[in-house]
């Protein structure tokens, strides 16, 4: 038995070496005053202008397919809402990442029963009318969700995701020797994994949620507007199937209590916005 755990151990050794290559550590944003500040490894496999390539492609596939079928910002009213909010948030992503201000961002509104909303790797947004229907958000509610996924673009935490998988890949390489099997990598289909399918880690949904409340505070919304929209998420199943945004959005009481935090903390942040406005 003892002659069995020294190969074992070798494998995994050798697994674990072969997803720590090419991996380095990084910070994709500053802090903020809300204090995001966690070191992201991400894959030499995987560069940011090459995800950033595949988003533009796989939105513009989507535009496409919703023009197509005329779901695609069908109501002009609605358009100029949410494009509205967007840009009051995207003039603030300064302060998470300068770079952000030379995106080419886009906003487009689907016409779809999915209660959800998206923003895809540079910048590239989404909401389906099915959110709006149904939760019916205010606007600092909408500001909420709309930053909560902002700012998932603004930290890469779907290219972290991407690497994640990829260095796995690269460890099944290395076994496959042994076992004859491929691991073969798709770029395109690990973003569409990332984010469509696979639900978000916890570390990335309280980063998302603690920057979208600052980007909100900044941009004159109320941060304690995320507190009650993701209450109305929670609500919003009836007993059904969840809303297909928390099907990638795992929700539970202590992010409640967190968002509650985060909301205090940028409370301050609010006031003086709106303060600024006033006059």
């Amino acid at each position: 038995m003892s002659r069995n755990r020294y190969p074992l151990r070798r494998v995994v050794a050798v697994l674990s070496l072969a997803a720590l290559a090419g991996c380095t550590g990084m910070n994709t944003t500053q802090s903020g005053a809300i204090g995001v500040n966690r070191t992201q490894y991400m894959s030499s496999m995987v560069p940011s202008q090459a995800l950033e390539q595949e988003a533009n492609q796989q939105y513009a596939d989507i535009l496409k397919q919703a023009q197509a079928k005329n779901l695609l910002d069908r109501d002009a009213q609605l358009v100029s809402r949410v494009r509205a909010i967007s840009q009051r948030l995207i003039a603030q992503t300064g302060v998470f990442r300068p770079d952000a201000s030379n995106w080419k961002w886009e906003v487009h509104v689907l016409t779809s029963d999915e209660v959800n909303a998206w923003c895809m790797p540079g910048g590239k947004i989404a909401v389906y009318t099915g959110l709006v229907n149904k939760i019916k958000p205010t606007d600092d509610e909408l500001a909420a969700v709309l930053g909560h996924e902002i700012s998932h673009a603004l930290r890469e935490h779907a290219r972290e995701r991407v690497s994640q998988q990829m260095a796995t890949n690269l460890g099944l390489q290395v076994l496959s020797i042994a076992t004859g099997s491929s691991a073969a990598s798709d770029l395109g289909g690990k973003l569409s994994d990332v984010m469509f399918t696979l639900p978000n880690s916890r570390t990335h949904e309280t980063e998302a949620d603690r920057m979208g409340v600052e980007l909100a505070a900044r941009a004159g919304f109320d941060p304690r507007a995320a507190v009650t929209l993701w209450q109305k998420m929670g609500a919003a199943d009836n007993g059904n199937a969840p809303p297909e945004i928390l099907s990638t959005h795992p929700s539970a009481a202590s992010r409640i209590t967190d968002l509650q935090a985060a909301a205090q903390q940028v409370l301050p942040l609010y006031e003086q916005s709106k303060g600024r406005a006033a006059r």
